[in-house]
């Protein structure tokens, strides 16, 4: 070999032969080596090739190492089996059948896809995200779709699959519109992946026919007056507790309430929040002391400032456990005594039916700052969200976003003429 250059930190090597005009490439996975003509005679396009081909490979040997896992997948027990039924064939002997396509199945995409989705997105996307796309594919996809060519899958296909969801279900529950939405993302994901590979010619529209514009719900928050009673009944039960032992779990849920209304930190983010990520500061502008808080949650890491309302319940939380600088503050969110003084307080469900949750507290930061007359722009950045967001699920529904002297304004009509012909 007269020349040899080496890829991705040494795994793949690209090389050619005295005797051939094009490079070559190969790597060594699984226990042996696999070797491919790039067919191509300039360095920078066959290193290119070489990039792609050592991807295909990895991601087929990863596959393979999972044993049996398209089998696997094909093989679990369908809740949609008689939509797999072969239906009765209306050919007569002298009319043409269908010619049915062949080539991979769905089930090998969804396995393609599984194996590289983990591997392209590591450190992008959370492993509870990757591990929620194989599910939809295991549980729901697969059994409908596993064994059918990817160039059968039509548009009118997958309404078939929504009507089968929507009627039977899967254990006897029918999915909810995001539900349906979020398979429908993975299955699309699906068909870009063996549209990546050349499996089929362009990935069909899959979108919801007949599909109108949802309603736009608010998000489900505490009014002020529903505020106070929540926290005024969290305090009486860290002051007296039904038994003794419970009094840090009570005393831990109050300022986990007070916290989060005076932040608007989602709830994974205040899961993930340490002692190290909090700092009292003094605003410049406004001369009050407040939390600089360095949140890390599926938007990165972002910055909020707090109300002057989260600081004591900071410093109670950090001299009750004796907080180090890596401890985290609160940990698992406290969903089951939230759970029971929202029930016992019967503010579980708003007056339009919204479930509240831990999640709650941060719409109801957002609300309590949009009627005090904050600026949307910095409500936004300081809660890590979009105008867009905040205008439709929320100030939409506040009315003291609405100025009533922009609105009820009355323009000043002249005085009528008079003419000769009036006189």
């Amino acid at each position: 070999m007269s020349e040899n250059y080496t890829l991705m930190d040494g795994k793949v090597h690209v090389y050619k032969r005295d005797n051939s005009e094009y490079w070559q490439c190969s790597t060594y996975l699984n226990g042996r080596n696999h070797r491919k003509s790039t067919k191509h005679k300039t360095l920078s396009m066959a290193m290119e090739y070489a990039r792609e081909w050592y991807m295909a490979v990895y991601v087929d040997s990863k596959r393979m190492q999972e044993t049996g896992h398209t089998q696997f997948l094909l093989n679990k027990a369908s809740p949609y089996q008689i939509m797999d039924a072969p239906a009765p064939s209306l050919h007569s002997p002298l009319t043409p059948r269908k010619k049915t396509a062949t080539g991979p199945t769905f089930a090998e995409a969804a396995a393609k896809f599984i194996a590289e989705y983990s591997v392209i997105t590591q450190g992008e996307r959370n492993k509870e995200w990757t591990a929620q796309h194989e599910m939809r594919a295991r549980v729901h996809l697969m059994p409908f779709f596993g064994n059918k060519p990817v160039k059968e899958i039509n548009a009118g296909l997958v309404q078939e699959y929504r009507i089968a969801r929507s009627t039977n279900g899967y254990k006897g529950k029918i999915p909810s519109r995001s539900t349906l939405h979020h398979e429908t993302v993975t299955l699309r994901l699906v068909l870009k992946t063996a549209h990546r590979y050349g499996w089929i010619d362009a990935v069909p529209d899959i979108s919801p026919p007949y599909k109108v514009s949802g309603k736009v719900k608010h998000r489900a928050w505490f009014s002020p007056e529903e505020y106070k009673l929540l926290y005024e009944a969290t305090r009486e039960r860290a002051k007296a507790p039904s038994r003794e032992r419970y009094k840090d779990v009570w005393e831990d849920l109050h300022d986990y309430v007070l916290f989060m209304a005076n932040t608007g930190l989602r709830p994974d983010e205040a899961g993930r929040l340490e002692y190290r990520d909090v700092t009292i500061v003094t605003d410049d502008g406004t001369g009050e002391r407040l939390l600089e808080i360095e949140v890390r949650g599926k938007r990165g890491v972002g910055y909020c400032k707090s109300m002057t309302g989260a600081i004591l319940p900071f410093q109670r939380m950090q001299k009750r456990h004796n907080g180090k600088p890596t401890d985290k503050i609160f940990g698992k969110t406290p969903r089951d005594v939230l759970n029971k003084v929202l029930d016992e307080l019967n503010l579980k469900f708003d007056r339009d039916g919204n479930v509240r949750t831990a999640y709650s507290l941060r719409h109801t930061y957002i609300c309590l700052r949009l009627m005090e007359g904050a600026d949307i722009y910095q409500i936004a950045k300081n809660c890590r969200t979009s105008v867009e967001m905040i205008e439709q699920f929320y100030a939409a529904h506040l009315k003291n976003t609405l100025d009533a002297s922009a609105i009820n304004v009355k323009k000043r009509r002249r005085p009528k003429k008079s003419t000769e012909d009036e006189i």
